[in-house]
């Protein structure tokens, strides 16, 4: 990973992406800041990667839909286990 201002603003944008995406995957609502979901995001898009290339499913032709795949379900377990930290939070 290239610590570069491009290289910092693709890593946001992508985070919020996989973040999102994980947050649809969710059934109701996640009461969370876009923030937390971004870091989630964020999250989930390296360890996807790390898992891929692992699997040998990390570089393949066109788009990388088993990568996609794992890190959307990580973001959807990370935000599911941040909203229900944010609610718990909020209800003590």
């Amino acid at each position: 990973m290239n610590a570069t201002v491009p290289g910092i603003i693709s890593a946001l944008v992508l985070g919020l992406i996989i973040g999102a995406a994980g947050r649809l995957a969710l059934p109701g609502e996640r009461h969370i800041p876009i923030w937390l979901t971004i870091v989630v995001g964020i999250i989930a898009a390296i360890v996807g990667t790390l898992i891929a290339n692992a699997l040998g499913v990390g570089d393949t032709r066109g788009i990388d839909w088993i990568e996609l795949i794992i890190q959307i379900a990580l973001a959807a377990g990370g935000v599911s286990v941040a909203a229900g930290l944010c609610t718990r939070k909020r209800v003590h």
